[in-house]
């Protein structure tokens, strides 16, 4: 049996890259921080990943196991002898993992020589192979024939996995909802070995504009939904409620069009504007999947990050504001960000947005130059233009 090793057992991890390998017939072995996980999986040797659609599947993900983050020695064993590996651990805990990466790899030489291995990148960041490769240089020797013995893939993570229950979780450690979309986008190019055999892999050439689309789109999307969307129903607790509204829906559509324009422009030849427009209308009618249960507090908080220079909503602003393209809506979108204050299931705002309300105060000139980025003397017209949304908006 062929495995795949999994860094990070969380939503993406198991509802996903290890459900696609896991059903192809790969045995699974996860590396994760958390020991009540790993001493789950070891003892059940399988989890269930219930699909919320139009109907409810539960699928059962057999052949698997755990090893803790940890035990770096058991862990360079298992990279060893993997078929393919991958990491869904989040940008931000991957320095804490690439030792341990490296030293796998440095083993894997050790033991079968100059055999390649395939690492995918389900992060849905941009530039994600270059940053994984300069973190694991850190720890390779000079020598280490990295562009011949390491393949780095990147993804676009389309897959919505909702945050769950604190009933559900308890009931179940391993089981993890998520939705039927299945499609796991690959960089074609990247890999060294024969790619995967596997009906979801979707391989692709330019694995950058797919990564922006889903930046563009879906990623813009979902925010511009949850901050209007709370704007017009604060008390909202799910998605579908406030996409209900035709007003919010409409309102959403256009904001996810007009960055879908700066992207057929950014990658001509790549998409077509009917084939982006599909793309929007399918992605509209999935994030009104009631089964889903997807709340606003999931989708829309996290106004750091998410309000970031090269993130989902600033990154398709700036690409357009520097071609000439119309960028009204999508700055709307922005401005409205600045007054989400969606709650989770305990009543409890997002802890890092605590600290983003307290420092910016609905101030849109500071959040637009200190998080998002603009300079104030050459995008002082961007800028002007959110100031005078926000006292529209005010008013």
């Amino acid at each position: 049996m062929k495995k795949l090793v999994q860094f990070g057992a969380g939503k993406i991890g198991r509802s996903f890259i290890a459900q696609v390998f896991g059903r192809a017939g790969y045995e699974v072995v996860f590396v994760d921080i958390s020991p009540e996980i790993i001493r789950a999986l070891n003892e059940f040797n399988a989890y269930d990943v219930i699909i919320k659609g139009e109907t409810t599947e539960r699928i059962t993900i057999k052949h698997v196991r755990g090893v803790y983050a940890g035990d770096q020695e058991k862990i360079a064993g298992e990279i060893a002898d993997a078929d393919i590996l991958a990491v869904s651990v989040g940008k931000n805990a991957i320095p804490g993992i690439v030792k341990t990466l490296a030293e796998g790899l440095l083993e894997r030489r050790n033991k079968h020589g100059n055999y390649a291995l395939d690492i995918i990148l389900a992060e849905n960041m941009k530039d994600a192979a270059r940053f994984m490769k300069n973190e694991l240089l850190k720890y390779l020797p000079p020598e280490y024939p990295f562009e011949k013995l390491v393949g780095l893939v990147e993804t676009s993570i389309g897959k919505m996995v909702p945050i769950m229950s604190r009933k559900d979780t308890e009931e179940n450690i391993l089981q993890v909802f998520a939705e039927p979309y299945n499609s796991l986008i690959v960089d074609r190019k990247a890999f060294k070995n024969p790619i995967p055999g596997i009906e979801d892999l979707a391989p692709k050439e330019n694995i950058a504009a797919w990564v922006d689309r889903k930046l563009f789109i879906h990623n813009l999307g979902h925010a511009a939904a949850a901050w209007y969307g709370y704007l017009s129903n604060p008390g909202a607790i799910y998605i579908y409620e406030v996409l209900a509204d035709r007003k919010v829906n409409d309102f959403v559509w256009n904001v996810m069009q007009q960055s879908s324009a700066i992207l057929c422009k950014t990658y001509p030849g790549e998409f077509t504007p009917g084939k982006l427009l599909d793309h929007i209308d399918d992605l509209l009618y999935r994030f009104q999947n009631r089964s889903l249960g997807d709340t606003m507090f999931r989708v829309g908080c996290d106004l750091h990050r998410k309000l970031a220079a090269d993130d989902r909503m600033v990154y398709p602003l700036k690409k357009g504001y520097q071609i000439r393209m119309p960028v009204d809506k999508i700055l709307y979108a922005l401005v409205c960000g600045i007054y989400f204050r969606a709650r989770d299931e305990k009543g409890e705002y997002y802890p890092e947005d605590e600290r983003f309300f307290k420092r910016y105060k609905n101030d849109i000139k500071k959040v637009m130059t200190e998080v998002c980025g603009f300079d104030e003397n050459r995008e002082s017209g961007i800028i002007n233009e959110a100031v005078n949304l926000n006292i529209e908006l005010k008013g």
